[in-house]
């Protein structure tokens, strides 16, 4: 990722993509398990169904618990905005219409394989990032860009980590 020198308000966006050697069904049914996600990532912890759900939907909401060494332990509210098997799922962090990021998986067909692509977006309501750019203003572009690093290197973990399973199931 290269320096953007963008600014929250921006709400700035960060996607990493890969090839699986698998059917988009297969590879769909991993990245539409929200709890398969906490073992792939760092940050996340745990996720946990809200209000009877069990499976992804357009409405259905889910707790994820995270921690990070700099930021320390949050729980968010997430709201699935987008399921369109198999390919399409995203999520809203926070108030759906006014998110505090966006997250989403894109699957398409490529061969006999799947193209894969996580995407997130910050913003643009506050989020936790919020509180050290209002700590440290003149720093912001700097919060921003390590920010979105984190997300890139965390999404081409977990990428990496989708095709490994992927790939040893078939």
């Amino acid at each position: 990722m290269e320096w953007t020198g963008q600014v929250y308000a921006d709400t700035p966006t960060v996607s990493v993509s890969t090839y699986i050697e698998a059917p988009v069904e297969h590879v769909w049914a991993l990245v539409s398990d929200i709890h398969l996600m906490p073992r792939l990532s760092s940050e996340l912890q745990e996720v946990e169904w809200l209000e009877g759900a069990t499976v992804p939907q357009p409405g259905s909401r889910f707790i994820g618990r995270s921690s990070h060494p700099d930021l320390g332990n949050w729980e968010t509210t997430s709201t699935v905005v987008e399921y369109e098997a198999p390919h399409r799922f995203s999520w809203a962090v926070g108030d759906p219409a006014h998110p505090g990021s966006t997250w989403r998986f894109t699957l398409s067909r490529q061969g006999p394989g799947t193209a894969l692509e996580q995407w997130a977006q910050m913003g643009p309501a506050p989020s936790g990032l919020t509180f050290a750019i209002e700590a440290m203003p003149e720093k912001e572009q700097k919060i921003v860009f390590v920010r979105l690093r984190e997300f890139e290197t965390g999404m081409k973990a977990n990428l990496a980590a989708l095709k490994d399973l992927a790939e040893r199931e078939m």
